[in-house]
């Protein structure tokens, strides 16, 4: 049971997002497991870009639509369901 635990424990994941702080309004997603879920949120709970994915990936290219500069939330849930939520920065686009 222990491993089983370990394996559901979110700290585990290696999780990747750059570019840091976003620039454009696209941004990559990479993770040491399989991604069935992606959501951004904005800072006022609305959620910006929504997608399932029914066969899981470990590399996601997530490309917004044309957001505004600030704080998002990125809410990934695995193949495991495990969830984890990361927050990004997006810049202006020079």
């Amino acid at each position: 049971a222990y491993q089983r635990d370990a394996l559901r424990d979110p700290s585990t994941i290696k999780i990747n997002i750059y570019p840091v702080p976003v620039r454009e309004n696209n941004f990559t997603i990479k993770a040491d497991r399989d991604i069935s879920f992606v959501k951004v949120t904005n800072i006022i709970g609305q959620d910006i870009y929504k997608k399932q994915f029914s066969n899981p990936l470990q590399v996601v290219d997530v490309l917004l639509d044309n957001p505004k500069r600030g704080m998002y939330l990125v809410t990934l849930i695995f193949s495991d369901g495990v969830r984890v939520v990361k927050k990004i920065m997006v810049e202006e686009s020079e």
